[in-house]
């Protein structure tokens, strides 16, 4: 099948290297996950305390995380050229090969978050005498929040640096 114009314009935009700065290191790409997984528990519990919670204060915290939130899933997206974001065609057999890979890891991740969560919840009702319901509901829009996202943390902390180009190194070494 052939590319569309869709495709074609993704793959411009996930392969776009201008902000390749931001996420040209291993440490870098950790840095960028690790806080997009923190803003993604601030966001998830926001939403949580609005929706479970008296009042409206949590809903502020969500507006305050969407914008950098939003940046840098498109940072952990450009950083995997799109590994998790473009169809299947305009990957090469490399990118489909990573992307299955980093799609069973984070199922497995994902399959013990599901485990130590149930474990978590009947621990709570058991030591709270609180019913169970009380915990698995935000229990499992946290794990749904996590399931969702695992493949791009995944994707953007096993994604490789790129190679240096030998020809800039010469003129490090006064050729």
């Amino acid at each position: 099948m052939t590319a569309t114009r869709y495709d074609r314009r993704m793959y411009a935009v996930m392969n776009d290297r201008r902000a390749a700065a931001v996420y040209a290191t291993a440490g870098r790409r950790r840095l960028l996950v690790g806080t997009h997984f923190a803003l993604t528990a601030v966001g998830v519990g926001a939403w949580i305390g609005t929706v479970f919670g008296p009042g409206l204060g949590p809903a502020a915290a969500i507006a305050v995380v969407m914008l950098p939130w939003v940046l840098l899933t498109g940072m952990l997206n450009g950083s995997t050229r799109g590994l998790l974001e473009l169809r299947g065609r305009m990957l090469d057999e490399r990118q489909l090969v990573e992307r299955d890979r980093v799609r069973a890891l984070a199922h497995r991740i994902t399959l013990w978050l599901l485990v130590a969560g149930a474990f978590g919840a009947g621990t709570y009702s058991v030591l709270t005498d609180a019913p169970l319901q009380a915990a698995v509901t935000p229990l499992l829009v946290g794990v749904l929040a996590a399931h969702w996202m695992m493949p791009l943390w995944v994707a953007g902390l096993r994604v490789q640096d790129d190679p240096v180009d030998l020809g800039d190194l010469g003129e490090d070494f006064g050729e």
